[in-house]
């Protein structure tokens, strides 16, 4: 979207109090700058602070429900209130599964899974209480959807966010929306540990049918709408933020005419 376009979208997240768990790099601080943007009271956390961060910051181990509780406390106190909560915090390097061990794996499952449940858990009990009710948002990846060599662990806990937000919204319902947003390839400051340099990058995006790789302000957007009243009747659905997907790999070699 155009800088022109963003200051004339408004989606009635004023006032609102959001934490974006992970929100201060990445795809994470692009959900930040969009909800901030909306006027909402944007909140992150993280391990490690960024230098220079614009957002309310507090550092905090989603892996440890202890500090997650603390965490979701101090929110309340200092604001009064949470409406929205985006599980963004998440990640894996890449590590064939024959070299992973088992103390690895068990990492990545609880920071891209059961840190989220977590998270999820305490904001749910406030929200609960809340006239208003809230809004929670998982970010998923299409690495749920399809083989993640290299990330096993991580592709089998994005697949499992899914059904965390299919279940949560059943079970927390009506006071508390829980959608998802599954992401593909986006292009942030460290694309080059994924994807290889800018000629790689171009050579990927011809393979996404809208040309381009994601950039982490589209992830946002989707986010910002699915935690707005625009998307009030709208729980337990994973909406895919992909530019259309991958087309599979048959295509650029078989000799059909596909046009037919």
């Amino acid at each position: 979207m155009t800088d022109a376009v963003d200051s004339a979208v408004k989606l009635g997240l004023e006032g609102r109090v959001v934490l974006v768990t992970g929100g201060v790099r990445g795809v994470g601080a692009g959900i930040s700058a969009v909800f901030a943007g909306q006027g909402a009271t944007v909140v992150t956390c993280a391990r490690r602070p960024v230098e220079g961060s614009p957002w309310d910051f507090h550092s905090c181990d989603i892996r440890d429900d202890d500090a997650v509780k603390t965490l979701i406390d101090t929110i309340v106190a200092d604001h009064g209130r949470l409406d929205v909560v985006v599980n963004n915090a998440g990640g894996s390097p890449h590590v064939p599964a024959a070299e992973a061990s088992a103390k690895f794996s068990r990492k990545i499952l609880e920071l891209n899974l059961l840190g989220a449940l977590s998270v999820s858990t305490h904001a749910n009990e406030v929200m609960q209480g809340q006239e208003s009710g809230g809004a929670i948002v998982n970010i998923g990846s299409v690495s749920g959807r399809r083989p993640t060599p290299g990330t096993v662990a991580y592709g089998a806990a994005k697949a499992g966010m899914e059904n965390i937000t299919a279940t949560l919204a059943v079970e927390w319902a009506p006071k508390v929306r829980v959608n998802s947003v599954v992401v593909g390839m986006v292009e942030t400051e460290q694309a080059d540990l994924f994807y290889g340099d800018a000629d790689s990058i171009a050579a990927i995006s011809q393979n996404v049918p809208l040309g381009r790789l994601a950039k982490p302000a589209d992830i946002g957007w989707a986010t910002a709408f699915l935690a707005s009243d625009a998307a009030s009747y709208i729980s337990g659905a994973s909406l895919e933020v992909h530019g259309g997907g991958e087309p599979p790999h048959y295509l650029s070699t078989t000799t059909a005419d596909i046009k037919k």
